[in-house]
């Protein structure tokens, strides 16, 4: 079983923990095995410094060291969303997903690659390379159901990220994200299934949802699709956690039944 966890994460990073470990419970009860925790899980920050102040070193500090615990504890493989870590720029921060195993190995870092740098219109602007250093690195991780291709929010929108993971053999596509309401109006569930028919793949999209005290609305809708592109689950608003069966013997049937992977002419 594979879950995706919904939340509305606030500046106070005791409270957004605590709401993190409520929910990875209620998934490890639920009988999910491997769980995705949304973008900014931890801390939605009101402004740069803010995210500064609660920036982390790699392998080091309370966020880390907290999803270290639970995952042991759970017994559960858990891609944590985003935290910010430092980075090579003492005023700018890496957006880093990382992948802990149920013995609470630290087993994979990916850093976003492709940043939020848009205006929307009537006031609503985003910066995110003012603050956040772009990574360059495409990670694919193998684990006990298959091999996870990762990607956090923004990259969604490019297809070449997700072919490439899928070259590296991905079968589970995972996207922490925070998506405005705008834009997830308008394209998020297209552009979930659509990467996961072009790739014939499982994607489980981990969402923020709802109004955020630095002004921000997220518009939540996580999601588990699978190689078909099916909607397997999805929670439209509120706290909580949508779960799905995976099957891998589904993602070789689809590929099997219909190889557009390997008729790609470029």
């Amino acid at each position: 079983m594979i879950a995706a966890l919904q939340m509305c994460s606030t500046q106070d990073v005791g409270a957004n923990m605590a709401c993190a470990y409520r929910w990875l419970r209620a998934a490890r009860d639920q009988g999910a095995e491997l769980v995705v925790l949304p973008e900014n899980f931890a801390l939605m920050a009101e402004n740069p410094k803010a995210r500064l102040d609660h920036a982390e070193y790699e392998g080091v500090g309370p966020i880390q060291g907290a999803l270290k615990k639970w995952s042991r504890e759970l017994g559960l493989w858990v891609v944590a969303g985003t935290l910010p870590l430092h980075g090579a720029h003492p005023s700018k921060l890496k957006a880093a997903c990382l992948v802990f195993d149920d013995r609470g190995e630290r087993v994979a870092r990916y850093d976003k690659i492709h940043l939020f740098d848009v205006d929307l219109g009537e006031g609503e602007r985003y910066c995110e390379s003012d603050a956040i250093e772009a990574g360059d690195q495409i990670v694919v991780v193998p684990t006990p159901f298959g091999k996870l291709g990762l990607a956090i929010c923004y990259d969604l929108r490019f297809p070449e990220l997700f072919r490439q993971l899928s070259e590296k053999g991905a079968e589970i596509m995972t996207l922490p994200s925070a998506f405005t309401v705008p834009t997830g109006q308008a394209h998020w569930e297209v552009l979930i299934r659509a990467r996961a028919i072009e790739n014939s793949c499982y994607v489980v999209a981990a969402a923020q949802a709802g109004l955020h005290e630095n002004g921000r609305a997220t518009y939540g809708h996580s999601m588990i699709v699978d190689p078909w592109g099916a909607v397997q689950a999805v929670r439209p608003a509120g706290d909580g956690v949508v779960t799905a069966r995976f099957n891998s013997e589904e993602v070789e049937a689809v590929r099997r039944r219909l190889p557009s992977i390997t008729h790609r002419r470029l």
